[in-house]
């Protein structure tokens, strides 16, 4: 796994085909973050939820079922949402 061969530690794995999030549900996880960092393909955006609204958060963190996208992470008050190897290279940096 990418994250392990970062150096980072994995203290909780959830298995997104059997816990799955969606809308409200979604929202209400990512709320409390400090920021939000989405992967779409090559992009990468950022979101501030103090400053972004929830219908434009949810847009990028639900996928077309409108289910949390996978993979999923926590560290500190940062969400990683999505990948791509440039988000990955982020977070183990």
């Amino acid at each position: 796994m990418a994250l392990q061969q970062g150096g980072i530690t994995v203290e909780e794995e959830v298995d997104a085909r059997k816990t799955v999030l969606h809308g409200d549900a979604a929202w209400q996880l990512v709320t409390g973050a400090d920021r939000i960092v989405v992967a779409t393909g090559k992009k990468i955006e950022e979101f501030m939820p103090a400053k972004a609204t929830k219908e434009e958060i949810l847009a990028r963190i639900t996928g077309r079922t409108g289910n949390l996208r996978a993979p999923a992470l926590r560290r500190g008050g940062t969400f990683y949402i999505g990948y791509n190897d440039a988000l990955y290279s982020l977070i183990a940096s």
